[in-house]
């Protein structure tokens, strides 16, 4: 049952991993806070959660994405 309501979704880092990322969904687009990094690096996500690119988070957020 992953991925339900959008709560968590895998983004696609630079170097071919993924990381498990919770979304907030009351904060806004462009707020760094808005995505917190949960789980450590996979190499294939699960098919039920949505994929997001590095891209699609904000400049301050992607950081994050790297210390896992």
């Amino acid at each position: 049952m992953g991925g339900k309501h959008g709560k968590y979704v895998y983004v696609r880092r630079r170097d071919g991993w993924y990381v498990k990322v919770r979304v907030f969904k009351s904060r806004g687009d462009d707020d760094p806070d808005k995505y917190l990094v949960v789980g450590p690096k996979v190499r294939e996500p699960p098919f039920t959660f949505k994929v997001l690119d590095e891209g699609d988070l904000p400049e301050q957020a992607r950081p994050q994405l790297y210390e896992y």
